[in-house]
């Protein structure tokens, strides 16, 4: 219990208590005590959530910005918006990082209606194979999208939204795309609260997509360099892509490539009107805060924003997978092994047991697998498991991988971790790893607090995926509750042979080049010989 304890009482050093509100239900323990008299959550009259806490240790403050929508919720064929709008967030509003608004508005109609032409007579070429007959209309075509592009790039001051930011003391600009949703986030200095107020507000609510097929082309560099240029990274995709038959947990996040080269800044605004609206907002700020005096003032500028109904929540579900899947990629590279099991959404209530088993077989070099493939049996130069992949806010995956070592094959790792499965459905897990578990967590959930950023970061998840920040202590009851029983029929109903997709990366000797005038290697001839 010491690390438990001692984290508890960084935490309560940091929380002095001086009441601000009355939480909706009596706090549980004396943090949460601490933490609900400092906090204050407001909901706008357009829906909007705002979370204040006030810690007066410095003078600076830290948002954390959550958009309930990620890349699960990219429209068909246009896979990759959600990111793709993360990048485009960056880019000004309608009086930041222009020089004149009225005139770039037209000037970027203008690149909207020479791209639909260009894209419009594309497809068609597509579909009708006439792509070589229409190249010099295609050009033509290509080209006046070219100097419509450029025509409103005139009006671009590049950067200005950060530089604004930066050169007002903002540390740690950034944002990031899961597949459940959008964050952005940095610190700043106190004394200019308003002027994040303005920021914040301007791109949430009149963000311009300007530069878009630039970012476009960024965006499509991302996705060559984290999967095409990448053994692992395709390999994860073809993962997924057998995983999921419906659900979109199994594109790439950031999207197909025949989506990111054909999406368009009039897709990215159609996205924006549906996502990014208030009541699909909450936004966390934790610091040097005077909460009576700011509160009135972000309602100003927040509460602008005009209302929209929130997003018709996901109708897909995933069919229960009934037969075991496989993905094998033979590459002339490391080889690498991967297999999931599918299991339920963080609502589940045994969400904190699929914690409890990465603890045990992955937490250290006192975990199963650490200690099984890698020190003992010397198999895998790495072996883990962890659970939410590729998210939570919808039923995921619960995943392993291992890196064989050399002289050792992938089906060696496979086998000794379904080896480790078996132990785990067949034998209860011991008193120390069950408590070793239970004090990390603890830990954990605490140890996230201890900064303005974290505690931003957590007060606005737990508030957009509970609807209520109190829920975050509730995390310390079920993870007390977690027994040595409910590990093994959990694990017994998840880790099955009908449940479970794997893949793997099959070393094989690269394709000999083609000698002058003889034809290069087939695929089938390149995957003999090497695979092991």
């Amino acid at each position: 219990m010491k690390p438990f304890l001692c984290t508890a009482a960084l935490f309560l050093i940091t929380l002095p208590l001086s009441a601000q509100t009355t939480p909706k239900a009596p706090a549980s323990n004396p943090y949460e005590q601490a933490l609900a008299g400092r906090t204050t959550v407001k909901v706008l009259p357009n829906g909007l959530t705002l979370i204040i806490s006030e810690r007066h240790e410095a003078p600076v403050f830290s948002f954390y910005t959550l958009v309930d929508a990620g890349s699960a919720n990219d429209p068909t064929g246009q896979s990759g918006l959600a990111h793709m709008f993360e990048h485009i967030a960056f880019k000004g509003t309608d009086n930041i990082g222009t020089t004149d608004y009225a005139q770039e508005k037209v000037a970027l109609d203008k690149v909207e209606t020479t791209y639909a032409e260009f894209d419009r007579a594309y497809r068609f070429s597509q579909a009708s194979s006439t792509l070589d007959q229409d190249k010099e209309k295609l050009e033509a075509l290509h080209r006046t999208f070219e100097d419509a592009v450029t025509a409103a790039q005139t009006f671009v001051i590049p950067n200005q939204f950060s530089q604004i930011a930066e050169e007002n003391g903002a540390v740690g600009i950034n944002a990031s795309t899961s597949e459940d949703s959008t964050q952005y986030f940095w610190s700043m200095p106190s004394n200019r609260l308003e002027l994040w107020a303005f920021l914040e507000s301007s791109r949430i609510g009149w963000p311009v997509a300007r530069e878009f097929y630039k970012e476009r082309d960024v965006v499509n560099e991302e996705r060559r360099m984290r999967i095409d240029s990448s053994p692992q990274g395709r390999l994860v995709q073809e993962f997924l892509a057998a995983a999921y038959s419906a659900h979109p947990y199994g594109r790439p996040g950031v999207g197909w490539a025949s989506d990111i080269t054909q999406v368009t800044a009039t897709e990215a605004k159609a996205f924006h009107s549906e996502y990014y609206v208030p009541s699909n907002i909450v936004i966390a700020l934790v610091g040097d805060i005077d909460t009576k005096t700011a509160l009135p003032m972000l309602e100003s500028y927040f509460g602008r924003i005009p209302a929209a109904p929130k997003p018709e929540p996901m109708t897909t579900i995933e069919p229960q997978q009934r037969a075991e899947r496989s993905v094998v990629l033979r590459e002339p590279t490391q080889p690498f092994y991967l297999e999931g099991y599918h299991r339920p959404d963080y609502h589940s209530p045994d969400d904190n047991v699929y914690d409890a088993i990465t603890d045990i077989f992955s937490n250290g070099r006192t975990s199963r697998l650490y200690r099984a493939l890698v020190r003992d049996q010397k198999i895998a130069l790495v072996a883990e498991g962890f659970s939410g992949f590729p998210g939570t806010k919808y039923p995921g995956l619960f995943a392993f991988y291992a890196l064989p070592m050399p002289g050792h094959s992938n089906d060696d790792v496979r086998d000794a971790i379904h080896k480790q499965l078996d132990l785990l459905k067949t034998t209860d897990v011991s008193d120390d790893e069950l408590e070793r578990f239970k004090a990390r967590a603890r830990a954990d959930v605490l140890r996230g607090l201890a900064d303005n950023s974290g505690l931003a970061s957590e007060l606005a998840e737990y508030q957009t995926r509970y609807g209520d920040w109190h829920e975050l202590f509730d995390e310390l009851h079920k993870i007390d509750a977690v027994t040595k029983t409910d590990i093994r029929r959990v694990a017994n109903n998840t880790f099955i042979e009908s449940n479970r997709t794997s893949a793997r990366i099959d070393f094989a000797q690269p394709a000999p080049a083609a000698l002058p005038g003889q034809p290069a290697a087939t695929p089938a001839q390149a995957g003999k010989g090497g695979a092991r």
